[in-house]
């Protein structure tokens, strides 16, 4: 299995299409499993629980994009952040200065 997936190829159990559903003696729903066997075992561990196999329903994929359209006035962004130094509003620093310290290497 091991190799089927170094060669790109997909192994059958990604490609699942089937999981069980574990329900309680009264009905419930308690559990989904991937594997049949996990179902059994929590159906042995109380008696009176069951499972029945169910498939995936695959249907077609639809593409949803966001659209900027129709957006309330609030929405357009912040405005510049200030700061108060001493009583001094100042501007938000938007690009670093240069350093002035020499380069370090080992």
């Amino acid at each position: 299995m091991k190799t089927d997936i170094i060669r790109g190829e997909t192994p059958l159990f990604f490609m699942q299409q089937e999981y069980w559903t574990v329900y309680t003696p009264d009905g419930r729903k308690y559990a989904d499993c991937g594997w049949e066997r996990d179902a059994a075992r929590l159906c042995q561990m109380v008696p009176g629980r069951t499972y029945r196999k169910t498939k995936y329903l695959h249907d077609q994929v639809i593409d949803v994009t966001a659209t900027t359209d129709k957006q309330l006035p609030g929405q357009q962004g912040l405005p510049p952040a200030k700061i108060r130094v001493g009583g001094q509003e100042l501007e938000i620093q938007q690009k670093l200065p240069e350093s002035e310290l020499e380069e370090f290497t080992v």
